[in-house]
């Protein structure tokens, strides 16, 4: 790689897919990494190149398995190791991010933890998107710049979607700030889904705080794990009588059965971004891409520029 790189992008295993589209943008090649696997499962991180001295950005979502993490720490490791001047973490999905409080006695705060992780392995700065709880950020005592899949998703609703007959709504309580920010910025009204749990990952029951009668309905959240929640939302709001349901995701957790689940809904269609591969299959579910918007921000942290105008709207 040129000496005259201004800065340097790795990636780990399984974000690699991410990390191609975002040196297409910003017109650089990928850097060279070795990450060698032994058969007990452990592995070793080593570059192929000099950063002694460079800006290194290393991108890496930490979604299961915990492999994606602890390659993470690794490149950090040996990044700092290898006298790398700063150490960028661009983990487009930040994972364990649901265990952001303590609410219930005798329960780790997972989020914490691995905000400490990365800050003791040695980053100097965290890029994410769309975080589940936004007090994460809180969490580092290094910057924080996070972005948001807004404005990728907002380019699709105001290209393709009815807007005059549009209803933003969320599937559950705790993304009313998130539909809200959508409904005032476009302009149109808002509906919530209730719903309690018996569970982790089971609703018991749920019902809709406002009307849906004829209208196209547009769901919003930050990730599906197991789809139980949005399916049963879209179905309600059919029920209630909706004309469409289509839902948009920035993290396409998507566990088992979520593709059927998503299949058997009344669901139209589903978005998600790309800051993790989507695992199944399913012809409801469409994927836009992020890389863009990361690469910009890369471009502009480097530059000691501004990011607060990729902020559409939060």
């Amino acid at each position: 790689m040129s000496a005259q790189t201004p800065y340097l992008l790795f990636s780990g295993t399984k974000s690699r897919y991410l990390a191609e589209k975002i040196c297409k943008s910003l017109g650089l090649p990928l850097g060279q990494m070795n990450i060698q696997c032994f058969a007990d499962g452990e592995f070793s991180v080593s570059y192929e190149e000099s950063i002694r001295g460079r800006d290194v950005f290393l991108i890496q979502s930490t979604f299961p398995n915990s492999d994606n993490l602890m390659e993470l720490l690794l490149m950090i490791d040996a990044a700092k190791r290898a006298s790398a001047h700063s150490i960028i973490a661009v983990v487009p999905y930040f994972g364990w991010a649901r265990q952001d409080r303590k609410d219930q006695p005798r329960v780790s705060i997972g989020a914490k933890l691995i905000a400490d992780m990365l800050s003791t392995a040695g980053i100097n700065r965290l890029i994410t998107m769309d975080l589940h709880a936004d007090q994460i950020q809180g969490f580092f005592n290094v910057p924080v710049d996070h972005l948001y899949a807004s404005s990728v998703f907002l380019d699709y609703i105001q290209k393709e979607l009815p807007l005059e007959n549009l209803v933003i709504a969320t599937p559950d309580v705790g993304g009313t700030k998130r539909a809200s920010s959508y409904s005032k910025y476009l302009g149109i009204p808002m509906v919530i889904c209730h719903k309690s749990r018996l569970r982790a990952n089971e609703v018991a029951e749920m019902r809709i705080i406002g009307d849906v009668e004829g209208k196209d309905v547009l769901l919003v959240d930050d990730m599906v794990d197991t789809a139980g929640t949005i399916t049963k939302a879209a179905d309600l709001m059919m029920a209630n009588g909706a004309k469409s349901v289509r839902a948009i995701a920035s993290h396409a957790v998507m566990s088992d059965p979520a593709s059927q689940r998503v299949d058997d809904s009344q669901l139209t269609e589903i978005f998600f971004t790309d800051s993790i591969p989507y695992p199944g299959k399913s012809p409801k579910v469409k994927i836009l891409s992020v890389a863009a918007m990361f690469a910009e921000a890369i471009r502009r942290v480097c530059n000691d520029e501004s990011i607060s105008s990729l902020y559409v709207i939060k």
